[in-house]
C-alpha cells in the first residue's frame, strides 16, 4: 500500500523506496544466492568483469583475493540488520520517555528532560566513541550506543507532539472513562504522533547507517573478517589510492551512499504526502 500510494503521489518517495527495497531484497536473499564465500581468498587484485581461475568476477576481488560482489551483498545484510535494530530500539526508548514526559509532566518531565539535555550536550560521534570504547566493539554494543545517542532527540520530538495532543477531546474522554495513563499514552496518544515519527525514522535510519559505517571504519564496529561496508572501505583505503584498484573503495562507498539516499528520499516523499493530506 505504501509503495502504491508513493507511486501515485510522490516520485521522490518511490525512488527512495526502490533503493531501500533493492538492498532489503539483497540482504534477505543473500543466503540463497549463488555467491562465493565472502571471506575466502581466491585471486587478489582481479579487476571487475574479469575471469581468473575459472571464476568470473563481476566486481573484481580485493587485495586479499575475496570476491567484492559477495562481500558487498553480505555487507548490506550487516548494515541493514544492525541499523534497523538500533533505530528501532532507540525509537522504543525515546518514544516511551517522550510520552511519559509530555503526558505526565511535573517532576517526570523535569527529570527526563534534564537527562536528555545532558546526553544531547555531547557531540553524537564523541558519545558513540566513548560508549564503544567502554563496552567494546560489537553489533550489540552499536545498538546500545545508537540508543543513547538518538533516544534523547526522539524523546524531545515525541514530548512536543504529546504536549499538543494531550489537550484533545478524545484524551479527556479517555480520562473521564478512568483509563490508565499507560493505556492513554499507548492507545490514544501514540497513534496520533506516528506521522512525524515515521518521517523522522526514515531520516534517522540514514544517520544510523552513516554512524555504523563510520564506527566500523574507525575500528569500533564489526570486526574482521566480517563482510561489512565500513570495514571494506577501511581495508581498501590505501590500496585504492592507485586508480587501477579504486573499485575496491568505490563499490562499498556507492553501496552506502545509495542506501542512505534511499532513506532520505523516502523521508522527503513521506513529508510531501503528509503536507498534501
Amino acid at each position: 500500500m505504501l509503495g502504491v500510494r508513493a507511486f501515485r503521489e510522490s516520485r521522490v518517495a518511490v525512488i527512495g523506496l526502490t533503493l531501500v527495497f533493492f538492498w532489503l531484497l539483497a540482504a534477505v536473499a543473500a543466503p540463497y544466492l549463488p555467491l562465493l564465500d565472502p571471506n575466502k581468498p581466491i585471486a587478489p587484485f582481479v579487476t571487475p568483469l574479469s575471469e581468473k581461475r575459472d571464476v568470473f568476477f563481476w566486481l573484481g576481488t580485493d587485495f586479499k583475493g575475496r570476491d567484492m560482489l559477495s562481500r558487498m551483498i553480505w555487507g548490506c545484510q550487516r548494515v541493514i540488520v544492525w541499523g534497523v535494530s538500533a533505530t528501532f530500539v532507540a525509537y522504543v526508548v525515546g518514544a516511551l520517555f517522550g510520552l511519559i514526559s509530555g503526558y505526565l509532566s511535573g517532576w517526570w518531565d523535569e527529570i527526563i528532560s534534564f537527562v536528555a539535555n545532558v546526553l544531547l550536550s555531547f557531540p553524537v560521534m564523541v558519545l558513540f566513541i566513548v560508549i564503544l570504547n567502554y563496552l567494546g566493539p560489537s553489533g550489540f554494543n552499536i545498538v546500545v550506543a545508537v540508543t543513547f545517542a538518538s533516544a534523547p532527540a526522539i524523546m524531545r520530538i515525541v514530548r512536543g507532539l504529546t504536549l499538543d495532543i494531550k489537550t484533545r477531546d478524545y484524551v479527556f474522554a479517555a480520562q473521564t472513562r478512568g483509563e490508565h495513563p499507560l493505556y492513554i499514552m499507548i492507545v490514544e496518544l501514540l497513534p496520533n504522533v506516528r506521522g512525524p515519527i515515521i518521517v523522522d525514522a526514515c531520516l534517522r535510519l540514514g544517520y544510523t547507517t552513516v554512524a555504523i559505517t563510520t564506527l566500523t571504519f574507525l575500528g569500533l564496529g564489526l570486526q574482521p573478517p566480517d563482510p561489512d561496508w565500513g570495514l571494506m572501505i577501511r581495508e581498501s583505503a590505501k590500496t585504492a589510492m592507485l586508480w587501477k584498484f579504486s573499485y575496491m573503495l568505490l563499490v562499498p562507498a556507492l553501496a552506502v551512499s545509495s542506501l542512505i539516499l534511499g532513506f532520505n528520499l523516502m523521508a522527503d516523499g513521506l513529508r510531501e504526502m503528509s503536507l498534501r493530506d
